[in-house]
């Protein structure tokens, strides 16, 4: 399982929300690639960024702090957060980035986001849908950074891009996210039922080693830790041996 851990960026800033709300963010570091240097160092092969400002815009905002992140670091680094177009794609992976992430965009412009996973190949393209799970524990997805709900279940919207070379998705359970309330294993182990042939990345209510050893038993293929590891609830070396 590989282990992701998360670096969010706000005017150029590492910091971490809870549940996706942008009045509850709490700053970590106003160098977030001296926090990257120091994954590396501690034997880190990826890293996972998010422009939390492109995501909010609808528009790619710091691009040049993320290249650098990755050019500094050497980490094998997947980003995203406001990403459009096939030239902001183009632009990240060849200055040093090894993954894409679209996120809204997968939801609200579906063909245009099998027109990249066809153009740059699914070992290039994160799908990362974001849900909310309603009052029948449905998973809805949201979009925007999270500001805007959708109409479109989870299912609905992985199930559209069946038949297209889709490798890898990227989901994040809100409700948990920031809150160290453990990983939503259910829906985990729905996703991996349903889509077998898709690497998931676990996101999350990460809150102990203990959670990333029941993520990695169940199949998940990598996981993403933020908050816990910002706020020292384990270290980096524990999560790589927890594998």
């Amino acid at each position: 399982m590989k282990i992701y851990p998360a670096i969010d960026l706000i005017d150029g800033q590492s910091v971490r929300l809870e549940q996706g709300r942008f009045d509850s963010s709490t700053v970590y570091s106003q160098d977030p690639a001296s926090i990257a240097r120091r994954y590396a160092e501690e034997g880190a092969t990826y890293l996972h960024v998010v422009d939390l400002d492109g995501a909010k815009a609808r528009e790619v905002r710091q691009s040049d702090l993320i290249l650098d992140i990755a050019a500094q670091s050497g980490l094998k680094v997947q980003t995203g957060g406001g990403i459009r177009t096939s030239q902001q794609i183009s632009t990240l992976l060849e200055g040093g980035v090894d993954r894409v992430i679209v996120g809204s965009l997968a939801v609200r412009e579906p063909e245009a986001v099998r027109g990249f996973l066809s153009e740059f190949g699914g070992e290039r393209i994160t799908l990362a849908l974001d849900v909310r799970l309603n009052d029948q524990d449905t998973p809805m997805t949201a979009t925007e950074g999270w500001l805007d709900g959708g109409n479109a279940t989870l299912w609905d919207v992985m199930d559209f891009y069946k038949g297209c070379d889709l490798q890898t998705l990227l989901c994040t359970d809100i409700g948990r996210d920031g809150m160290f309330t453990g990983p939503n294993l259910p829906l985990y182990e729905q996703i991996i039922t349903r889509y077998p042939d898709v690497e998931l990345q676990a996101s999350g209510g990460i809150a102990s080693v203990d959670d990333l050893a029941q993520v990695n038993a169940m199949g998940c293929g990598a996981v993403i830790i933020g908050k816990a590891l910002s706020e020292g609830r384990f270290t980096l070396k524990e999560a790589l041996h927890a594998r």
